[in-house]
């Protein structure tokens, strides 16, 4: 399923090359007619996906975090929808339900997507609050053990003091740049939580310019599709890069 996605997108993406290169008219419209074939395979093949979203949604409810529970539960759900659309165009498309609007199934189908997506980011920012405030605080602790007050200056207004003008800027600065060190440590240090945010943020893309709320264009959407798709497979060979739960 993955290498399918790979390749769809892979088309999209040459497909805009050579079109942009001035490439014949028949060679586009083989790679457009090859990338809707894929397309087309990859449907058939998730037609049984909606049951599987339907139970992750069911095993996800059962969470210890309410947070991880609310955003995976609704994040699976939604993709249980998805699927479902996707099973209506696949019908549509191969004949057997010939007349399907596609337009308005392909609408319903990506507002899904995008909300799985979102449910998806906001449960990665939670983990990455979580890690952080974590990693904060084992570094206040190794601070204050070694007799450091940096930290401490740094939380209670540091350069010049919450109201002097002139430390205030250099202050912001400070944290912020504290505050981005964190997280590519905290981003560094778990390489599932980092894949699977880059993963969602790709595929985001796809849904923002298929609904018209964000027009990337096809160079865009193959290529963040593209990456997705080869992070997915990583995923499928090296299991402990999947996140959890």
């Amino acid at each position: 399923m993955g290498k399918l996605r790979a390749a769809q997108y892979a088309c999209s993406l040459l497909g805009h090359a050579l079109q942009k290169h001035g490439a014949s008219p028949e060679l586009q419209k083989q790679i457009r007619q090859l990338e809707g074939h894929l397309s087309l395979g990859r449907k058939l093949l998730r037609l049984g996906n909606s049951a599987d979203a339907l139970e992750s949604a069911k095993r996800a409810v059962h969470l210890s975090d309410v947070v991880l529970r609310f955003c995976i539960t609704v994040s699976h759900l939604n993709r249980a929808l998805y699927f479902a659309c996707d099973n209506v165009l696949w019908a549509g498309k191969s004949g057997l339900a010939p007349r399907v609007d596609q337009e308005k199934w392909a609408q319903r189908s990506f507002r899904y997507y995008l909300f799985s997506l979102i449910m998806n980011l906001s449960r990665d920012a939670y983990e990455i609050r979580l890690l952080m405030e974590q990693e904060s605080s084992a570094c206040i602790r190794r601070l204050k053990g070694s007799g450091g007050g940096v930290t401490g200056g740094i939380e209670t207004g540091g350069l010049g003091g919450p109201g002097t003008p002139e430390g205030g800027l250099p202050q912001l600065v400070l944290k912020l740049r504290l505050r981005v060190l964190l997280l590519a440590r905290v981003l560094r240090g778990h390489p599932p939580l980092l894949l699977d945010v880059v993963r969602n943020a790709c595929d985001l893309f796809i849904p923002l310019d298929k609904l018209g709320l964000w027009r990337c264009g096809p160079g865009i959407v193959g290529l963040c599709g593209l990456v997705s798709s080869i992070l997915s497979i990583l995923t499928l060979i090296c299991p402990w890069l999947r996140l959890k739960p």
